[in-house]
């Protein structure tokens, strides 16, 4: 049995049951494959089953706000999906009359749908003969094929693109992509893969030469930007003062605090007498309560986070455009960094 037979039928037996395979709506596949981007499925299955019973299709999505797109996506992360989601929903309303189109072609001009998302989408709607290469994908043949070609170059990529096609089955091209990423995420796995019961064990290269735990070959480059964010906790007649970010940052469009960022670690004393600070808050200021420093991870940033509760001031702050106070109840209906929300989950017990 050739790699494609046993591929297919390794996932017949072994396929988990998810609720996106159960169809071959567009729609309802692109809110998972979006979804599940960056996401392991056991953290994004709750959120998709969230999408779509409140959006059935994409007419719903798209008659939505994206504050409210937002604020169901809060906690999953790279927040740019969400709300490139938001407009490919609207631009197919405008260009395909609602319709969520199948063909690669089509799929691949919409915000926010690569390469690997078109051929999924088509492939698993439609039948439509793209072979998908996501990290699963490119784990799996390098190691069985015993490929070095780094796969973040535009070499290995065109490398493992071509021979992703030249295996596909054409006549079964969706189930085929169903079980090559199904392969690499179970059998198949970067850490500890179960190579003892696998069914590709004899004509893997990797294997064969041991370096299973060196492939598949990926460079180094990503360098972690470091922040140093103080965040502000101003309470007046029960309420907080909040910011509404910006374009251009982390975390566009959402809710946090009254951010005062420094280049690096800086004492709340010598904060409070800077000029930006006491633009904004006056100079009779008094601190109540500072966090210990913390970090927040994300995926190119490392963010070293103070928070500092300050006393009632006389001063009226000054007229930020994005600052406004809000209740605590109703800071719940807004959509907030995970970070924020982690916050004020705990702060909130302490006021109530």
């Amino acid at each position: 049995m050739n790699f494609t037979d046993e591929i297919i039928e390794w996932y017949q037996k072994n396929k988990r049951d998810l609720p996106w395979r159960k169809t071959d709506d567009p729609y309802i596949i692109w809110l998972s494959e979006i979804i599940m981007q960056q996401t392991r499925v056991e953290q994004g299955t709750p959120y998709f089953n969230r999408f779509s019973e409140k959006y059935p299709t994409i007419k719903h999505f798209a008659s939505a706000s994206e504050d409210e797109i937002l604020k169901l996506w809060q906690g999953l992360g790279y927040y740019s999906r969400g709300r490139n989601m938001h407009q490919t929903a609207q631009a197919v309303m405008e260009e395909y009359s609602g319709y969520f189109p199948k063909n690669y072609d089509s799929l691949i001009k919409l915000k926010g749908i690569g390469e690997y998302t078109a051929a999924a989408i088509s492939s698993f709607s439609s039948n439509e003969a793209r072979a998908v290469v996501d990290g699963n994908v490119f784990r799996l043949l390098s190691r069985y094929f015993g490929i070095d070609t780094p796969i973040n170059t535009g070499k290995g990529k065109k490398l493992f693109t071509e021979l992703a096609n030249e295996l596909l089955d054409k006549l079964q091209a969706g189930q085929f992509n169903q079980a090559i990423m199904e392969f690499g995420s179970l059998q198949c796995k970067p850490k500890n893969p179960d190579c003892i019961s696998c069914p590709l064990q004899a004509g893997c290269e990797a294997l064969k030469t041991k370096r299973i735990n060196h492939l598949p070959v990926k460079i180094k480059s990503l360098k972690i930007r470091e922040r140093f964010f103080n965040y502000i906790i101003a309470q007046k007649d029960g309420q907080v003062l909040i910011n509404k970010r910006g374009a251009g940052d982390i975390w566009e469009n959402m809710f946090d605090l009254p951010l005062f960022e420094t280049d690096n670690f800086t004492d709340v004393k010598d904060l409070i007498k800077s000029e930006n600070f006491i633009r904004s808050f006056g100079t009779q200021v008094k601190i109540k309560s500072v966090s210990a420093p913390f970090k927040h991870i994300l995926s190119h940033q490392k963010l070293h986070t103070t928070f500092i509760e300050i006393g009632d001031f006389s001063e009226k702050f000054s007229s930020e455009k994005s600052w406004f106070y809000v209740s605590l109840d109703e800071l719940e209906k807004l959509a907030q960094p995970k970070l924020i929300f982690h916050f004020f989950e705990n702060f909130h017990k302490l006021n109530t």
